[in-house]
């Protein structure tokens, strides 16, 4: 763990004994350290209200002042599950026979485990307080800054993320070195709560979520629909451009075609039960994966054709888990931006570095300046989860850290959370308030291609099998607009605003010249989204409502407008831009759409 880390896990510990406390029968469950922060679940013999939250804060920054030391102890199993049975802490036992039983556990979703090979584990006690733990810790409790962490909200988890189990309360606290830093990202996430886009998705009526459908599954609404499609239309463009094919495949499949992947069985719990048609099981596809693989092989192919790049937008479905759905940042249906490249290997770096630079492409071009890679190896601890020969596992992690080097974008490497057929590279990218977001999973594979028996025939007539790189830059739809919404506040560019302009008359009496405003503009812009607001009501409220919907231009008319043939223009944020020629507006309008500009 970092320090920062240490602490936050420190005062998680914190927690836990203010909770106690205040409730002696509190059943504990993990609490782990995360980014900025940390959290502690628990179940309680009484609900917790938000007005609990500054008591138990307070608790804590007593006791990180106490002067107290983390004290390290250990225990063989049998002890272990004494100690924590004679607590009345059945969460723990469980922990402790699961560790017994197979040497470690995964805690929380962030992946930590507890472990032991020695027949013991490991107790940390502070004042009067001892929970099961790996460490690390601070040495002592007047490390922690008390005036940079606080409590933040209270929510509901599954024990050990599995909804079959109870479920605790979970309390969330922000950790962080300084007064400064928790002050800022305080104020990061009060803008972050004006951004949020599901508010925004409502007022702006761009997606909507219906129980009677399903959970997790959006309807896009015509405005959402537009943005959706504009984007679509836009990767389809490019892509082709950088030499991708399109293909398009079935939504579901038999079950055998998940086992050649080896996706089944282990990633059947996210995937939605089978249907039984003519004696077979079919899936509804989780990831489009295999099918582009066995369209790759329905012809074959020559050194000469490599590489090949099929892309589709194909329609994914995954059985999340209810409580980790929010919005669409986590969804059930999912349309992906997704391709597979068909390479041979000793070209696949080259390749690669181009799926990185078509990634900066489309995150310059929407304004995302900042990102990084994250590239995600085995587990050396948990080696056994993964398929496939060694010496290409060894190739693909050399291969994939060329590319990344060689593309110049700023990354780092983690030793767990590959993929099991090969390393995991995630592009990490940054909203314009500094909030990061995982849009896109890209991987170069030397496994898939031998499972499925892929094949090309080189320069010499020998059959050889390509290397796979899986792509998708905008990740699924679902969530990068979700993240779009929030980068840019609602105020899309005018190329992706589902309304780009609204002609205002200002009485009755100029609504023809507003229709041939309209006329006018769409002879240039054949396809411009505008719209004319001729309803009674004033003029300042019809720009003021039009203005809420984040349209990017309002066009004013009335007599002098109609006199000279102009158009009295606002931007957004009550910009006045002057009265401009219709001829003037519509090739700068014209310019702005055609370039993508912000």
């Amino acid at each position: 763990m970092t320090d920062l880390a240490n602490k936050q896990h420190s005062l998680a510990h914190l927690l836990a004994a203010a909770v106690l406390e205040k409730f002696p029968d509190a059943k504990l469950g993990v609490g782990p350290a995360i980014e900025n922060g940390f959290y502690y679940d628990f179940v309680l013999p009484t609900s917790l209200s938000p007005e609990d939250l500054p008591v138990l804060e307070a608790r804590m920054k007593e006791l990180a002042k106490a002067n107290l030391g983390f004290e390290r102890q250990e225990m063989n199993f049998a002890e272990a599950k004494s100690f924590f049975e004679q607590r009345h802490q059945p969460f723990k036992v469980e922990l402790i026979n699961d560790i017994e039983k197979f040497g470690s556990t995964k805690l929380h979703e962030q992946s930590e485990e507890v472990e032991s090979s020695d027949g013991k584990v490991s107790l940390y006690q502070t004042g009067d307080f001892i929970d099961l733990c790996r460490g690390g810790h601070v040495e002592n409790t007047t490390e922690l800054n008390v005036d940079a962490f606080m409590l933040e909200k209270i929510a509901g988890a599954y024990w050990r993320g599995d909804e079959k189990n109870p479920m605790m309360t979970r309390i969330y606290g922000l950790a962080f070195e300084t007064k400064a830093d928790l002050e800022k990202h305080l104020a990061m996430l009060e803008e972050a709560k004006k951004r949020d886009h599901r508010k925004l998705g409502e007022e702006l009526d761009l997606f909507h979520f219906d129980e009677s459908i399903g959970k997790g599954l959006p309807i896009w609404l015509p405005k959402g629909n537009i943005i959706k499609e504009e984007l679509e239309n836009w990767a389809k463009d490019t892509e082709t451009e950088w030499g991708y094919q399109r293909v398009t495949t079935p939504i579901i499949t038999k079950q055998d075609l998940f086992y050649t992947s080896g996706h089944l069985p282990l990633y059947k719990d996210s995937m939605y039960s089978p249907l039984q048609i003519e004696d077979d099981n079919y899936y509804i596809k989780p990831m489009n994966c295999p099918f582009h693989h066995k369209t790759f092989a329905a012809r074959p192919k020559s050194y000469r054709e490599l590489p090949v790049r099929l892309a589709e937008y194909g329609w994914c479905h995954r059985y999340e888990d209810s409580g980790s759905l929010f919005g669409l940042m986590r969804v059930r249906g999912m349309q992906m931006n997704d391709a597979h490249i068909y390479v041979q290997k000793e070209n696949a770096v080259e390749e690669f570095v181009k799926v990185i630079k078509l990634h900066e492409y489309y995150y310059k071009t929407l304004g995302i300046t900042e990102y990084e890679m994250e590239l995600a190896l085995r587990d050396p601890n948990n080696m056994d989860k993964y398929h496939g020969d060694e010496q290409d596992w060894v190739d693909a992690e050399k291969m994939t850290i060329e590319a990344m080097e060689l593309s110049g974008v700023p990354y780092k490497v983690v030793n767990e959370g590959a993929a099991f057929y090969g390393p995991k590279m995630d592009f990490q990218i940054y909203s314009s308030i500094g909030r990061s977001f995982t849009a896109s999973t890209n991987q170069l594979d030397l496994f898939m291609g031998k499972r499925f028996e892929l094949e090309y025939i080189d320069q010499d007539g020998q059959r050889k099998t390509p290397a796979v790189i899986h792509r998708a830059p905008l990740g699924t739809h679902e969530r990068f607009i979700g993240f779009l919404i929030e980068h840019f506040a609602g105020n899309f560019p005018v190329w992706l605003s589902p309304i780009q302009a609204v002609v205002l008359p200002i009485s009755d009496k100029h609504a023809a010249y507003a229709e041939q405003v309209v006329a006018e503009l769409k002879a240039v812009i054949p396809k411009l989204r505008i719209e004319i607001d001729i309803r009674s009501e004033s003029v300042g409220k019809r720009i003021r409502e039009a203005a809420s919907q984040k349209v990017p231009y309002l066009l004013v008319v009335g007599d002098k407008e109609a006199a000279d043939n102009k158009v009295a223009v606002r931007g957004r944020g009550d910009q006045d831009l002057g009265v401009i020629p219709i001829a003037e507006f519509a090739q700068t309008l014209s310019d702005k759409i055609k370039n993508r500009s912000l």
